[in-house]
């Protein structure tokens, strides 16, 4: 017998707890907490479940009214909560349940075991049964479950009884049930063939990958205080196991992770900093950079809610605009780093300097300055007439090129004579100052999140910040699908050679899958890269919850539209859907502002988000914002509001000078639907006045 017990919560019991009256909450913890201390003191009575078949399985007493199911085994002294609810609802929840440690994945679980009929006469077809028992233990379900699941005759009725099965098991189900290949599906739960488990310890397997993913060992007051405050955001407590091998693996040197919207790739860089700062010497540092200051500030506010103090003392949290900015301010840089209107008060009179002898749009001259000049530093005449311009849409001959090269170089001297830079150029000099003046890296480790984002320039500086290539020198989350700025780097030709260290998450956590399918199919016919030299297909995730499909509806008036939408969230407030988890999404901010006015008017509170804070989720108002700002977060339910034809995509043909950078432009605005459609985890709708943008399928 072990001298200390052991005591763990399920993910299924904060699910539980969270559902509680606040009275009863405040009750439960206090009786968890003398629980966890000693839960072999004479004052917790456990009895029996009537008719329950584990008879490990018992129930306790909070209070007169409430209990809460947990699993009792003496003989090791470990001791798991399950589940709290009111006595009745808490009893029928225990009576079929049965925890024990699964045989492949050598984790602890706890589902579900109901009787079947078999039916001879009769020869059903169902949805798991072109598969062997075996095939079906492999990937993780019960023995005990395989009658159940072989009986199961249509998805939908599959996707009811979700709360039957173990996590892992209902996991492979679901991709067995939308038509992925077996061998995939188990390479994919496990990266390799599961070994059979002979261990009976249940303390050794809730140590497990697999038990971690569902169960957290709490081993102190402070613990329990920390995850009982907010039991609901369970990515602080809960990774899958295919997301702990990311955080928990060393490379050689950089390391990239891919992954759709909702697969977790932020929770997983968190952790990994978590983790790494775990492991560094105390004059060490991480930098963790994103591509904008708010997504910057969020960042750090999760962090804080994962790490102690003193981790949180070796991670700089910043975006990488913010950190040129200040360091070059450091070494007494004189130059103001600009954006938006002021530059393109820059090229208007650049150009105009030029003499416009090439009838090109301002739009040709930034993109030609971002993808060709700034993304290979070609930053002289001689350089720019021989850097490559493959897939610019418009063909330049050397004359041509020299007239361009005319209108940089008035933009450069304006810049120099107003003592401005666009980010880009500040970078380069960053980075040149960094080179001359420093012979190692800044930073032990570099972990950079929302990484499709980021321009060559960036890349190159994120490289000279990490120093030579070392351990976990840099690591990469992002997805090429959410790119919703101009840039785009390859990374190797950055510096960053990230081959034989890729990883893909695939499992979408936050969204439905008919949101998820829905989304995805905006961006059908459009070919997106891995951040390197290679293509992503993107559509091999996957969803594990479900709902209904994304509501989309055209109005004539701006009126009717707000009426509408009006209407749904006083039916979601109806079901019990919190305001501060609704969020209004629109393109420009001008439309912002009409809606916000709207709701307002008719006596809703509107909480804005904007780039320059976090969203305070203690405000209870209707979240409203650009679709830009929404990036990074995520609601209940999303309204993509005035999705117009002359407002997404938000220009015209006449802004641009060939297809290809008209192109490039309509895919950005449909990422960025994408982006702001897979904020939902419950609920999406798209709404109109007037015709609806072409850009809706």
């Amino acid at each position: 017998m072990m001298d200390k017990p052991m005591v763990a919560i399920s993910t299924d019991f904060l699910t539980s707890f969270a559902a509680l009256p606040r009275s009863k909450q405040g009750k439960a913890t206090e009786f968890f907490n003398k629980f966890r201390t000693n839960p072999n003191s004479v004052g917790i009575h456990y009895e029996k479940i009537e008719e329950g078949i584990d008879r490990n399985i018992c129930s306790v007493r909070i209070d007169d009214t409430y209990r809460a199911i947990v699993v009792r085994c003496p003989d090791t002294n470990v001791y798991m909560l399950l589940w709290v609810d009111h006595h009745d609802e808490a009893y029928a929840w225990a009576k079929r349940k049965k925890c024990s440690i699964n045989k492949v994945t050598g984790g602890v679980q706890v589902f579900e075991v109901q009787e079947v009929t078999v039916e001879k006469q009769v020869e059903r077809e169902t949805v798991f049964g072109a598969y062997t028992d075996e095939q079906l233990i492999r990937i993780g379900l019960p023995q005990e479950q395989v009658p159940m699941v072989k009986s199961i005759e249509t998805v939908d009725a599959f996707y009811a009884m979700k709360k039957s099965f173990p996590e892992e098991a209902y996991e492979g189900l679901e991709w067995l049930a939308h038509g992925f290949d077996y061998e995939e599906v188990v390479k994919t739960l496990y990266e390799e063939t599961p070994v059979t488990a002979g261990d009976e310890d249940m303390a050794k397997a809730l140590q497990s990958d697999s038990s971690r993913k569902s169960f957290v060992i709490v081993d102190g007051e402070e613990e329990l205080k920390r995850i009982m405050a907010e039991p609901l955001e369970k990515w602080r407590i809960f990774l899958h196991p295919t997301q702990r091998r990311i955080v928990n693996r060393d490379y050689a040197g950089p390391a990239k992770v891919l992954g759709g919207a909702g697969t977790g790739k932020t929770v997983v860089a968190m952790h990994r900093a978590k983790r790494l700062a775990a492991e560094l010497p105390a004059e060490k540092r991480i930098l963790f950079t994103t591509f904008t200051k708010n997504l910057g500030d969020d960042i750090r506010e999760n962090l804080r809610k994962i790490a102690v103090v003193d981790q949180m003392k070796k991670i700089e949290v910043i975006n990488l605009d913010a950190w040129v900015a200040s360091f070059l301010r450091e070494q007494g840089y004189e130059y103001s780093i600009s954006y938006g209107e002021e530059l393109d008060k820059v090229w208007d009179a650049a150009i105009a300097r030029a003499g416009g002898a090439l009838d090109y749009t301002k739009n040709f001259y930034i993109d030609e300055w971002i993808k060709v000049v700034q993304a290979q530093e070609a930053y002289t005449k001689e350089k720019y007439i021989k850097a490559s311009r493959i897939g610019r849409g418009l063909r330049l001959d050397r004359m041509k090129r020299v007239k361009v090269w005319g209108v940089f170089e008035e933009y450069m001297c304006l810049c120099d004579e107003r003592k401005l830079r666009d980010s880009e150029y500040a970078m380069y000099e960053c980075r040149i100052i960094l080179e001359k003046q420093f012979s190692v890296g800044r930073y032990e480790n570099i972990i950079v999140d929302e990484g499709q984002d980021f321009s060559p320039s960036a890349y190159r500086l994120i490289r000279a910040l990490a120093g030579e290539q070392h351990r976990n020198d840099i690591f990469i989350v992002g997805d090429a699908h959410q790119r919703i700025y101009r840039n785009r780097a390859v990374l190797s030709k950055c510096g960053i050679n990230v081959r034989g260290r890729a990883r893909k998450l695939r499992i979408n956590y936050r969204t439905t899958e008919e949101i998820r399918k829905y989304a995805f199919g905006l961006l059908k016919g459009v070919s997106f890269d891995d951040m390197d030299e290679e293509y992503d297909d993107g559509d091999n995730c996957q969803s594990l919850t479900h709902g209904e499909v994304p509501v989309i509806r055209r109005f004539e008036t701006p009126e009717e539209e707000l009426d509408f939408i009006m209407g749904e969230i006083r039916e979601l407030e109806g079901t019990g859907v919190r305001r501060k988890d609704i969020c209004v999404v629109a393109r420009a901010h001008r439309l912002v502002d009409a809606y916000k006015d709207g709701l307002r008017n008719n006596g809703f509170e509107i909480y804005e988000i904007k780039a320059s804070k976090v969203d305070d989720r203690s405000y209870d108002g209707v979240r409203i914002a650009t679709m830009h700002r929404v990036k990074g977060l995520e609601f209940g339910y999303i309204f993509a509001a005035g999705v117009n034809n002359k407002a997404l995509p938000n220009g015209v043909r006449s802004d641009f000078s060939d297809d290809v950078s008209l192109e490039e432009f309509e895919t950005e605005e449909k990422c960025l639907l994408y982006v702001a459609l897979t904020r939902a985890r419950a609920g999406a709708y798209v709404t109109c006045y007037g015709t609806m943008s072409n850009l809706i399928v």
